[in-house]
């Protein structure tokens, strides 16, 4: 991992088994935003013998995607922008992304430093609302979308966000366990804001699902 990126942490690898997990079709075209090292993107296309593109902000977090496509033998077109802006038109068979999710002091999302990989506003969905407005239009029919965060940051609007999108949505993993070290660290905070209840340092990590719906084939009424 080169200096600067942030480390995969259990989320990330919960996220990248249950995109190895989801039955795609072989060959398929894998997306990651917020991507970091492309762990899941990687691992994905790996799975389904496709291809991956990665989207970060970050230059280095570009740069070690491309290496470890190269070091896991999986071709990877490593772009670095904004969530969906480097891949617009683009579809894909199956898009993953772990963004920031832990909720910060103000909303203001910062521009530089590690903060930039997991400050994500006051309620902790700058970007998941983003991800649920924008994924949608890239998916190909049949597709999905897989978007992991913590119960804390309100499970529900993400799967509403989904189902507002056109999407099938449920939960396709949850994972039960101590808070992390980050919201562990703002626990008290989280606890004043209402986001935690009091004495609790336990959470839901989720990975939720929308799937685009396949075109149905109707057969033409007999003249």
């Amino acid at each position: 991992m080169l200096p600067g990126v942030f480390s995969p942490l259990s989320d990330s690898w919960q996220l990248a088994r249950a995109a190895c997990r989801e039955p795609v079709r072989r060959g398929a075209e894998v997306l990651e935003v917020c991507a970091g090292t492309g762990l899941a993107a990687i691992m994905a296309a790996r799975c389904h013998e496709g291809r991956a593109t990665t989207v970060d902000l970050s230059r280095a977090a570009q740069l070690n995607a491309r290496l470890n496509g190269i070091l896991n033998g999986v071709p990877v077109r490593a772009l670095r922008g904004d969530l969906f802006a480097p891949v617009a038109g683009a579809r894909f068979d199956l898009i993953v992304a772990n963004p920031p999710y832990v909720p910060a002091a103000d909303d203001r999302l910062p521009a530089r430093g590690p903060e930039r990989a997991w400050d994500a506003g006051r309620d902790g969905r700058a970007v998941l609302d983003r991800i649920c407005h924008e994924a949608p239009t890239h998916l190909r029919p049949g597709g999905v979308l897989l978007v992991i965060h913590s119960e804390i940051c309100d499970a529900d609007a993400t799967l509403d966000g989904f189902a507002a999108a056109g999407l099938d949505a449920d939960v396709a993993e949850r994972y039960h366990g101590a808070l992390g070290r980050l919201m562990a660290e703002r626990a008290e905070a989280l606890e004043a804001r209402g986001l935690l209840p009091p004495g609790r340092r336990e959470e839901d990590v989720l990975v939720l699902r929308g799937r685009r719906r396949a075109r149905s084939h109707q057969l033409a009424a007999p003249a």
